[in-house]
């Protein structure tokens, strides 16, 4: 039988989800834990990759299982694992369906406070540029739709069998104060640092240091070479991962969580 674990973590103490031999991962852990109440080793594989440091407030990931078990199993591991991650729910499904190849679409929000703040130190990034230009990072967030080939935003496209990726949406927020900034984009895929490179150079775009017809540039000539330079992964979210067969709200809105108590996101 095949399952469907729906998850969520905060990536501070991780290299990813994936395994990595010289750092903890969220999979290493959480397949500990399932061999800790298992009593047998078991291999998942998740809808994607992070990097590190980043977080996810929805994750799915698949496992088979022969045997059946006749306990609350999400209340075990929930007790094992450590507070920064969670499940949420334990789906299992007809056939074999696969959490990374079959979905259809994914989504990420990025947090930016542009005011020195403990406690969102781990939760958002800080970038205290002031006089952002928000409608000009608005008009080249609304470039991307228009361009499939991202070479020019990959860390390392070449490991990659296509850089062609579908963006469905691609929005600015701020806060009703103006001094937090959500990025959502969403789209089919997404290659190596994609999202943090597109928010670097929007940010560029917004402090000036990049002009509109340049950022587009780098859509019409995607192998142009350039100098790549990632926003800050403790602001980035994969916040929504969506199936044809499965469609499940987030368990936790981050989102509104960040914006503030009783504060609600505007778009730019």
């Amino acid at each position: 039988m095949r399952y469907f674990f729906h998850i969520g973590y905060h990536g501070t103490q991780y290299s990813g989800w994936q395994r990595n031999k010289d750092a903890p991962s969220v999979q290493l852990v959480v397949e500990n834990a399932l061999y800790h109440v298992l009593k047998t080793p078991k291999q998942v594989i998740g809808c994607g990759r992070t990097d590190a440091h980043v977080h996810a407030n929805q994750f799915f990931f698949h496992m088979d299982a022969e045997e059946t078990w006749n306990y609350d199993l999400k209340f075990r591991l929930n007790k094992l694992l450590p507070d920064d991650i969670a499940i949420f729910d334990i789906i299992p499904m007809e056939g074999l369906p696969h959490a990374r190849f079959d979905a259809v679409q994914r989504s990420y929000n990025y947090f930016i406070h542009t005011y020195k703040d403990p406690f969102l130190s781990k939760f958002s990034s800080l970038y205290m540029a002031k006089g952002w230009n928000l409608q000009l990072m608005q008009r080249a967030a609304q470039l991307l739709l228009s361009y499939t080939d991202y070479h020019a935003f990959c860390k390392m496209p070449d490991r990659n069998e296509h850089t062609t990726c579908n963006i469905s949406a691609a929005n600015f927020y701020t806060d009703s104060i103006g001094d937090k900034l959500r990025f959502n984009i969403s789209a089919n895929r997404f290659l190596g640092k994609m999202v943090r490179i597109i928010v670097g150079k929007l940010l560029d775009v917004g402090t000036g240091k990049l002009s509109i017809d340049e950022f587009e540039h780098y859509l019409l000539n995607p192998q142009l070479s350039q100098v790549i330079k990632p926003a800050y992964p403790q602001g980035l979210y994969l916040s929504k991962i969506t199936y044809p067969y499965l469609d499940l709200a987030p368990r936790s809105n981050f989102s509104q969580m960040l914006a503030g108590e009783g504060a609600l996101w505007k778009k730019v």
